[in-house]
């Protein structure tokens, strides 16, 4: 085995690996820009919209302690039976 050779490999190794590295310096002078779609900000401007809105309609709730207030809200007996079933399953599930 020739410890020779195996030097002047190392050494070639060496020398492209600095100059790739070099060369990666001088492209990465340049400056990075992002640019967003329209469709982009529109996502973004709907994803605000959302995060903004009430999850309490305040309409809806007006509505309904009114219609209770006054003794006009009726509750279907097997309605409600029905949907406390569904919950209770997929709780259990």
């Amino acid at each position: 085995m020739r410890v020779e050779a195996y030097n002047q490999v190392a050494q070639l190794y060496n020398r492209e690996k600095t100059q790739k590295v070099q060369n990666t310096k001088q492209m990465s002078t340049g400056r990075d820009e992002v640019q967003i779609s329209s469709m982009g900000r529109d996502y973004q401007i709907a994803k605000q919209a959302v995060a903004d809105a009430s999850d309490i309609r305040e309409d809806r709730v007006a509505q309904l302690k009114e219609r209770l207030d006054s003794g006009n809200y009726n509750v279907d007996m097997n309605d409600f039976a029905n949907k406390l079933l569904e919950k209770y399953n997929a709780l259990v599930k």
